[in-house]
């Protein structure tokens, strides 16, 4: 099982590079040509909903993500590290914020990807996406 990892400052022009370097390590991994679309797309919303946490929490941390290699599925961790998802909700409703920009992200990434889970790890908040890989 092969892992690379990425992890960038919580500003909106790096969830570009993030974008690119999941497409390609998912088109390595034997990920279809037909779903590289989706990959991209998905991992855009999933870095974007990350950026935008970090910038209600904690613009200081890092946004992680780990694109796995494993024998049938590619899967893509998306770790904002930012705070548990209950803590931001509270916090952006005291603010005057509906949450509407993290819903549709959520949506989005939901309506690519059959495989999703959204959670949290150690760090903090946690979108887990795989796609089947081609078996040769």
């Amino acid at each position: 099982m092969a892992t690379v990892e990425l992890r960038f400052s919580p500003l909106p022009e790096h969830v570009r590079t993030a974008r690119l370097v999941a497409a390609a390590v998912a088109r390595r991994a034997g990920v279809d040509e037909s779903v590289l679309d989706e990959v991209r797309l998905a991992v855009g919303e999933a870095c974007s909903r990350a950026v935008g946490l970090h910038q209600q929490g904690d613009p200081g941390g890092a946004v992680r993500v780990a694109l796995i290699d494993q024998e049938k599925r590619f899967v893509i961790e998306v770790g904002d590290g930012a705070g548990t998802l209950s803590e931001l909700a509270r916090s952006s409703a005291e603010d005057g914020q509906d949450g509407a920009d993290d819903t549709l992200g959520l949506a989005v990434i939901t309506g690519l990807v059959e495989d999703v889970e959204v959670g949290r790890d150690d760090a903090g908040g946690l979108i887990r996406m795989s796609w089947p890989v081609n078996v040769a």
